[in-house]
């Protein structure tokens, strides 16, 4: 256990730190906050429920976003995309195709909608097509077999966490505004304190 500990904590310190990040929330702000865009997240397999996480924290401390299935994209959920918002792509190889498709689509709708890519690769084919690149510094995973998403998506989760942390930073976001969002539960409870 402590083995695995050691190594996805030394996998998370190493993630590049570039300023990136600071460009990816300045698009997330413009577009989301300032004209009613959204975040739209989609990932692939175990990417695909990273990317719903993403979104749901953001979601739930005042950006608008969404998780889109990039197979549903290719049947109509491509609709959910509107000129103001901003699409958050997961792909630890840079190169899964439900995902490349997804911008070409997208692209075909809004040529100027913005792309923020969480990957491994950073010289993949959606690293050199996104607007931003945010590389995970493709550090091993854990599995035995080097195979399951384990190190790649506990990084990809972080790093999700630094975009929301900082687009509250950005944005204001207050503890009223929080409870606003949290009727129910524990936290919710807390936030009304």
């Amino acid at each position: 256990m402590r083995e695995i500990l050691r190594a996805e904590s030394e996998a998370i310190l190493n993630i590049p730190v570039t300023d990136a990040y600071d460009k990816a929330v300045a698009i997330i702000v413009e577009n989301v906050h300032r004209r009613g865009g959204k975040l739209v997240a989609s990932g692939m397999g175990k990417c695909g429920q990273i990317s719903m996480n993403i979104a749901t924290t953001f979601a739930s401390t005042g950006i608008p976003a969404v998780n889109l299935h990039p197979s549903e994209a290719q049947h109509g959920d491509l609709g959910i995309l509107q000129p103001n918002d901003v699409l958050l792509l997961l792909s630890n190889s840079g190169k899964t195709t439900e995902i490349v498709q997804l911008v070409g689509l997208a692209r075909d709708l809004y040529p100027q909608l913005p792309i923020i890519v969480i990957t491994g690769n950073g010289n993949s084919p959606l690293a050199q097509i996104a607007d931003v690149c945010l590389c995970t510094g493709g550090a091993p995973e854990v599995c035995p077999l080097g195979l399951t998403p384990t190190t790649s998506t506990t990084m990809m989760t972080v790093m999700g966490d630094v975009l929301v942390v900082n687009t509250m930073k950005e944005t204001g976001f207050t503890r009223q505004e929080y409870a606003k969002r949290h009727h129910g539960g524990y936290l919710g409870e807390k936030s009304r304190r």
